[in-house]
């Protein structure tokens, strides 16, 4: 099987340096920048399934709520490489420490390898107890039967939509069934370099919050031969930045039935005009590399990036003189706040003989984290949990407790069964008006029309 990426990062607190411009989508575009639409790849190679899936976790006791149960061995699987797989190994770690009795052995691939090698293990009979993955690839992990329901750890765990913000409570989805536990969710926030507002005359604490403001400080910066925000016309994070900004325009992405692809509809069109127009201005240069615009903000060329909160230690609490940067949420340029987000997720993959003693001790292992969960958020992440999110731990962690305001206005790409492909039409247009090979609005529906033919033949190779 092969696998492609869309949307979801994957190493998180890392930024490679920049390397010359290449037009069309590179393989680290598409799979080393992470998750996402991975998975949902690798398991569309396997094959689709019209069959709802029948399969459910095995009878485990109390749901996870405790565990008294003979030692066992839980194996967990996840891509948490980089600041991430140093959170989730000082968890993993304190969790073996305090429960002699289950010993967890985790595995951490880079996502590429994690989406190749899921799937396999699962129809194999050798995939892991818990894996962990974003909410965008549960769609097609549910419709391949690779995950199982788990609406019966929610329900003895007694979660409940009000202990976590809606759009993560939703996200474990699908088809209104839980397979997701929610774990946290990572924005997109914008960081700023004060060095570069200071010599540009500007306030170096007080960052754009508005369109007005931002276009005028790019304006003035101009003035002073800085081109202060870079537009890159990869995924990661110029996709990223304009799937958030279609929904500040008043659009959205999909329809609500996620039938139809509507990025073609005038939002946004609006919303890539305006990008675009960054760099017809000249507040950005034209062709910017891959991670250009993260490396420039470190070395003072630009001011503004719209990155992932998980460039937070990298990038405020680095090595560099941490009073230089800040990190805000994203600045509202169209008519209502929104952003881009995604969330990592528990899910239990499927066994073809499972020991309801490992089921039991899995879903306590769900439950520890999700409460445990401050040194993962360290990494550069908001708690899903309403509890950890109010916990004094995290309201004294600056600059996270501020951007956890995007957890109010964030969207996630949904969990639609093949929505990889789909959402690479989406890129090539975006990709097309930034690099100037055609205008927003031809691009867009060009790559629309595409999407719908794809997603047309989904609903007959996934079902639904």
């Amino acid at each position: 099987m092969t696998s492609t990426n869309s949307f979801g990062p994957g190493v998180r607190g890392e930024a490679e340096p920049a390397r010359s411009q290449a037009p069309a989508l590179t393989r680290r575009g598409l799979l080393s920048l992470g998750g996402g639409f991975g998975l949902m790849a690798a398991l569309a190679a396997c094959g689709g399934s019209n069959t709802p899936p029948t399969a459910s976790a095995p009878a485990g006791g109390n749901g996870g709520a405790t565990y008294t149960g003979p030692n066992v061995t839980v194996k967990f699987w996840n891509g948490f490489t980089g600041a991430d797989g140093v959170g989730i190994k000082q968890i993993v770690d304190d969790f073996n420490s305090k429960n002699p009795k289950i010993k967890v052995e985790m595995n951490v691939y880079q996502w590429a390898d994690f989406f190749q090698k899921l799937p396999a293990a699962v129809a194999s009979g050798n995939g892991p107890n818990v894996a962990a993955m974003h909410v965008d690839d549960i769609g097609t992990a549910a419709a391949q039967n690779t995950i199982v329901p788990i609406q019966d750890i929610a329900d003895a765990l007694k979660l409940k939509e009000s202990d976590f913000s809606q759009i993560v409570w939703q996200g474990g989805l699908f088809q209104n069934k839980r397979y997701g536990i929610p774990l946290d969710i990572h924005p997109l926030v914008m960081y700023w370099n004060k060095q570069v507002f200071t010599k540009a005359g500007l306030d170096p604490e007080k960052p754009p919050t508005n369109k007005n403001d931002f276009e005028e400080a790019l304006k003035t910066m101009k003035g002073k031969g800085i081109k202060g925000y870079w537009v890159t016309p990869f995924q990661f994070t110029g996709g990223l930045t304009y799937f958030g900004l279609i929904y500040q325009f008043g659009g959205s992405v999909f329809s609500d039935d996620l039938k139809k692809a509507t990025w073609d509809q005038d939002p946004a069109v609006q919303a890539l005009t305006w990008m675009r127009s960054m760099i017809d201005q000249g507040y950005s240069p034209a062709n910017v590399a891959q991670d250009a615009d993260l490396v420039a903000l470190h070395n003072a060329q630009n001011a503004i990036n719209i990155n992932g909160i998980w460039q937070v230690n990298d990038t405020v609490r680095g090595k560099k003189n941490q009073q230089d940067f800040g990190a805000t949420v994203m600045p509202q340029i169209g008519s209502q706040k929104a952003v881009w987000a995604d969330s990592h997720q528990f899910v239990l993959p499927r066994q073809t003989s499972a020991d309801p003693n490992v089921t039991q001790a899995s879903e306590y292992f769900i439950k520890y984290v999700s409460e445990n969960s401050i040194p993962w958020v360290k990494t550069g992440k908001i708690p899903a949990s309403q509890t950890v999110l109010k916990s004094s731990e995290f309201t004294s962690l600056e600059p996270e407790n501020k951007l956890a305001e995007e957890l109010d206005y964030a969207h996630f790409p949904p969990p639609l069964p093949g929505v990889s492909d789909v959402l690479t039409q989406f890129l090539t247009g975006y990709q097309a008006a930034i690099l100037g090979k055609a205008d927003p609005a031809s691009a867009l529906k060009d790559s629309a029309a595409k999407a719908n033919q794809i997603l047309q033949a989904n609903q007959s190779k996934y079902g639904g």
